[in-house]
């Protein structure tokens, strides 16, 4: 490391940066002020003098900012879930049906199902899965009956249509 002077590169480049520096100014116009409006500076009492007004120079960066929001909204992603990428997919299983099986199972409720053909089975759902309900029925032999097979079904005693 060299502990001699700096290059005369370096020194002006530092002097200019330095003016650089110095020479850039906070320009803030100036407002009229209200009697009602100014709360904390009570040294004026009225108006600022018009030598010192400028005019507000008109902002075009609002209609900017909107155009970057518009190209936004084309892009197609929904940023509101985390703050990037796409939308978040819904999950693969609600457990709604998982529910409802489990509960007319629980009260071992007297259920009709209608299968594609139109057949009507009366049971009560003895247990389910993936694929098939197992339906065992009064009177009559118990059924496995593929999901894929059946239409809709209701409880026994509410109207269908």
């Amino acid at each position: 490391m060299d502990s001699g002077p700096a290059s005369p590169a370096t020194e002006r480049e530092q002097q200019e940066r330095q003016e650089n520096f110095a020479n850039r100014k906070l320009i803030r116009p100036t407002l009229t002020r209200n009697d009602h409006n100014n709360h904390g500076n009570h040294n004026h009492s009225g108006p600022a003098p018009v030598a010192e007004r400028r005019e507000r120079p008109e902002r075009h960066e609002r209609t900017e900012r909107s155009d970057r929001g518009e190209r936004h909204d084309r892009s197609g992603g929904d940023r509101s879930f985390g703050g990037g990428g796409r939308k978040a997919s819904p999950p693969e299983q609600t457990n709604a049906e998982n529910f409802y099986y489990q509960k007319q199972m629980q009260t071992k409720t007297l259920m009709v199902v209608v299968l594609r053909d139109g057949e009507e089975v009366h049971g009560v759902i003895e247990w389910y899965d993936r694929n098939c309900i197992k339906v065992n029925r009064d009177g009559g032999p118990n059924l496995m009956i593929y999901k894929p097979a059946i239409k809709y079904m209701y409880k026994e005693g509410e109207n269908a249509q």
